[in-house]
């Protein structure tokens, strides 16, 4: 037991603008919408989480923020916040569902433990195993010539990694954009793919086909969520591997995943997994199964991009790369006080104790919504 004890629970709903509008398989996004959760001990410490929802995938910002509020604060209020598993356990009977806000929830409690021992979340999750990792852009501008301007600038930057978001414009339009690129750059570019769930299940595999000859890194999520016998079937069926996004969310289902060897890859996210213990179970049912991991993230903050980063760090074997570029390369502005930590195409592991950032008081003032609860 410690002698800290959580006072104030403050919520946060935040819309952060972007650069312009991204297009997936199953929609557009033009703004960063997230929930940011506040915990402030009787001692002064303050430790911070985030949820990212996104509608179409996980939930909403105002179920999320309502979790927070109508659920997590009346019980949090008088507890230690170095006891995570049993905070996180007992919130677990409380409400079902709703992971972003968990992964919030359990994020600022690290936070503030990691202040109390003087310990980055990395450590106490179980150490750092790199102080930097491979950072991926996604490529999803439906002005596939803007697209082209802004890879430019990256690969000056030093980020070699981009993942094509696909199922959005046309089959011709996904082949056009890969024969550029590897025209454009040829081996030296790692290029990936994401569907996010946008073939058809019966045609799925003749269009997968289709891209192996741009030599993808992975094709991630082409079918939807809950078509899993369909995902296996074009795991075992096509030469590129295949990631599993929206089909493995948790623990539970990343056994699931590995029983029907569903996919080559898992995309882990704090997100899905309602925070980053969990998401390090996904890894390790993965390792078991000999199947890789990827580092995912949804529309996030730094907050959450620095939570993304504390995972990573402490996965053992993490061989393809991050993409936490959302602050760096894609929102307007960020709300953080310090830049993300992300040079020469790398994503630097954020120092310090805890999290390791801090929102910008001014800036969560000027993004900051009413919530609507």
């Amino acid at each position: 037991m410690s002698e800290h004890k959580i006072e104030t629970v403050r919520v946060h709903l935040v819309t952060v603008p972007t650069r312009t509008v991204h297009s997936h398989g199953s929609g557009d996004v033009g703004a960063i919408r997230s929930v940011l959760l506040e915990l402030v001990t009787d001692t002064g410490l303050t430790g911070w989480g985030e949820a990212s929802p996104w509608p179409v995938f996980t939930g909403t910002v105002e179920a999320n923020a309502a979790a927070m509020h109508g659920y997590f604060a009346p019980y949090l209020r008088g507890r230690d916040p170095v006891q995570v598993e049993v905070l996180m356990n007992a919130v677990e009977k409380i409400l079902v569902g709703h992971h972003e806000a968990k992964a919030a929830l359990e994020c600022a409690l690290l936070d503030l433990t990691g202040q109390i021992c003087g310990l980055s979340i990395a450590e106490l999750v179980g150490g750092r195993h790199r102080e930097a990792i491979p950072l991926s852009f996604s490529v999803a501008n439906p002005d596939f010539g803007k697209d082209l301007e802004d890879i430019a600038a990256m690969w000056a930057d030093g980020v070699r990694l981009f993942k094509l978001k696909t199922g959005f414009a046309g089959h011709s339009f996904d082949l056009m954009r890969l024969e550029k690129l590897r025209a454009v750059y040829g081996d030296e570019i790692d290029l990936r793919i994401d569907y996010n769930q946008g073939l058809p299940a019966f045609d799925a595999i003749r269009h997968v086909r289709d891209l192996e000859p741009f030599r993808p890194t992975f094709v991630e999520q082409p079918v939807k969520r809950h078509e899993r016998e369909a995902l296996a079937a074009i795991t075992r069926s096509v030469d590129v591997p295949i990631m599993a996004d929206e089909s493995v969310f948790d623990p539970k289902e990343a056994l699931l995943g590995a029983q029907m060897r569903l996919s080559d890859v898992f995309s882990l996210k704090i997100m899905k997994s309602a925070g980053i213990r969990r998401a390090l179970e996904v890894a390790a049912i993965a390792r078991a199964a000999g199947i890789e991991v990827y580092g995912g993230c949804m529309f996030e903050t730094s907050i959450a991009h620095a939570a993304g980063a504390q995972l990573m760090a402490a996965v053992p074997d993490l061989r393809l790369g991050c993409e936490f570029y959302m602050s760096t390369y894609y929102a307007a502005d960020d709300i953080a006080q310090d830049p993300f930590p992300v040079k020469g195409g790398l994503v630097h592991v954020p120092k310090g104790p805890g999290l390791g950032v801090r929102p910008d008081a001014e800036k969560l003032a000027r993004y900051r919504s009413d919530l609507l609860i």
